[in-house]
């Protein structure tokens, strides 16, 4: 295993072991399979496993595990706060001590703000006195480090980056992601103030294993696995790539790839590309992410509604999951960006090196994204986070 060091000079593995898909058995987790799988993880080197309070049965089974083989010293332990669904600093408090409890230990190394997709909902903690509770509990050693989560767009990501002293921060990125949600731009972005980046969905839930058969093809010997892996690994904003395994045998192959892929390695960048051209050779829309069309005087998130519009359409993702994307990752957001905003201004097109019909393209994704009963559910969820 190979290691990177964190703000601290901390090393921590550049592999780690994401707690969000460990094996169910009736109605809860299979203790023994994920107790051996975890283990082994350990054995191999990775010393960073990351759940969080809403994962069922998470945080309780690692702290379990780490508990009955006295190996808590061994490894970090990252989890994160719901701050979707906290009222009043009291809140805050209970929550941190139920997850102390759970995990049976005396400290969170690496304690996040779960799933920021706008600014507002870092005021909002503001107002209930979180920078106050977090400088108390990492005096009293009860907290290690303090970051966020990030499901939002590239500008929001940028504004949080500013919001507060971070010591870490976690987005979702892999190499079809690269334009979308914080991207590269907001990687590199955190890379410049020094804040250390944890990968998640670096296989985007599995689909960059299971792979259009075309692209299977082209990659020849190599691995799905590798490709993803070694591509994030190359990076050196990157501290750790967390993985949800949930097998022995997808620990070990993780790990031989952590162990030998590592920043100025990667050679199949060519490879990648045509992957990524094989995978969206369904898209309905041409958009590279490029952002020239932005902003939108009517706070429409142009390239946000095209990325999960055809997200919809690439082969082996449903449209639930797609939808479902979208309403985390765009609907409630405190300005979602919805195209139903547009007026029809061509304001966008003007600027598109595509010369992609934008306004178009726009009814047809809104049409998709959100028919009635999704309306519904956002607006739902919209007034219950927000």
């Amino acid at each position: 295993m190979q290691y990177r060091s964190d703000r601290y000079g901390n090393q921590i593995s550049q592999l780690g072991y994401g707690c969000m898909r460990f094996t169910k058995k009736g109605s809860g987790i299979d203790f023994e399979k994920a107790e051996k799988e975890i283990l082994l993880a350990i054995e191999r080197g990775i010393n960073y496993f990351d759940t969080a309070y809403v994962y069922p049965g998470s945080e309780d089974i690692l702290g379990r595990i780490l508990e009955k083989n006295g190996c808590r010293d061994k490894i970090h332990i990252a989890t994160k706060l719901p701050q979707y669904i906290i009222r009043s600093e009291k809140a805050i408090e209970k929550t941190f001590q139920e997850e102390l409890s759970r995990l049976r230990t005396d400290h969170i190394d690496y304690y996040l703000m779960h799933m920021f997709t706008d600014y507002s909902e870092w005021e909002k903690l503001k107002g209930l006195g979180i920078e106050d509770w977090i400088k108390r509990h990492k005096a009293d050693g009860s907290i290690g480090q303090i970051g966020f989560s990030y499901h939002g767009d590239t500008e929001m990501f940028l504004k949080l980056l500013d919001a507060y002293d971070w010591d870490f921060c976690q987005i979702q990125y892999n190499y079809l992601d690269e334009h979308s949600q914080a991207g590269r731009t907001g990687l590199q972005a955190a890379g410049k103030k020094g804040i250390p980046v944890v990968i998640m969905e670096p296989l985007r839930g599995g689909k960059l294993i299971n792979l259009p058969s075309k692209a299977k093809k082209a990659l020849g010997d190599i691995s799905p696995a590798y490709l993803s892996f070694a591509w994030l690994l190359n990076q050196p904003e990157i501290m750790c790539v967390l993985s949800g395994m949930n097998s022995t045998e997808m620990i070990e192959e993780n790990c031989r790839i952590a162990s030998t892929a590592g920043i100025g390695g990667f050679k199949e960048q060519k490879l990648v590309d045509k992957v990524c051209r094989i995978i969206r050779s369904r898209e309905k829309v041409g958009c590279t992410g490029c952002r020239y069309c932005m902003p939108c005087p009517k706070g429409v998130d142009i390239p946000g509604n095209f990325h999960y519009y055809n997200l919809m359409y690439m082969e082996d993702i449903s449209k639930f999951e797609s939808r479902f994307e979208f309403a985390r990752g765009m609907g409630v957001r405190k300005n979602p960006g919805f195209a139903s905003q547009c007026v029809g201004c061509g304001k966008c097109e003007k600027h598109c090196p595509q010369h992609l019909p934008i306004r178009e393209k726009l009814k047809e994704a809104d049409r998709e994204l959100r028919p009635l009963p999704y309306k519904i559910g956002i607006s739902i969820a919209r007034k219950v986070m927000l």
